[in-house]
């Protein structure tokens, strides 16, 4: 197996693809390399692909009229990233992707997901489950933030990305929690002292 087919291997885990799958599965992919501070998608493009990350750390921020930046969600190794009100809609981001730690990504535009989706049907498969499985995370975030105190979400936070404190700021991770970085600092100290 040649490297490239050992990436896709590891993307569509548990899907034996023929060798003309393979071949047609990378002809609809493109590998970037990102370094860190480069920005992959600015709010207001119109947004024609999702990135699957191979390696390295993002993340998805949105700006408020304010200036202040939320942290909507960090991507690492094998996880996917976008915009995907705005790739679902064709409408134009409201997101910002910025690299925040070196990065090699696969992109795939939806023109490329619908021809896989009907050369390779268990591909529309793992798409949907990696779907359903996205759109319940993002519930549980909902609930917690709505619902949970600081300290229980920075704990369900670190328990989601257990090795992300050496790649990313301060500020990245209480933006992520919604809270200030004096309180993250405060809560870490409490926690310590436990």
């Amino acid at each position: 197996m040649n490297f490239e087919n050992s990436i896709f291997s590891e993307i569509f885990k548990d899907i034996a693809f023929t060798a003309e799958e393979n071949s047609l599965i990378r002809s609809n992919f493109e590998q970037i390399t990102l370094i860190k501070g480069e920005t992959l998608l600015h709010s207001n493009e119109i947004v024609y692909h999702q990135y699957y990350v191979y390696d390295g750390c993002l993340r998805t921020f949105f700006i408020d009229d304010s200036g202040k930046e939320h942290t909507l969600q960090f991507a690492m190794k094998d996880w996917w990233i976008s915009d995907y009100t705005a790739f679902f809609s064709t409408s134009k981001a409201i997101m910002n992707i910025e690299c925040i730690q070196d990065a090699t990504i696969y992109k795939i535009s939806k023109e490329s997901i619908e021809i896989l989706y009907h050369q390779i049907p268990q591909i529309e498969t793992f798409f949907r489950k990696k779907m359903e499985n996205g759109f319940a995370a993002f519930q549980k975030r909902i609930l917690s933030n709505l619902s949970q105190p600081a300290k229980e979400r920075y704990i369900y936070f670190m328990n989601n990305y257990p090795n992300i404190e050496q790649s990313v700021k301060n500020y990245h991770i209480a933006s992520y929690l919604g809270i200030t970085t004096e309180s993250l600092s405060r809560i870490r100290k409490e926690i310590a002292q436990e």
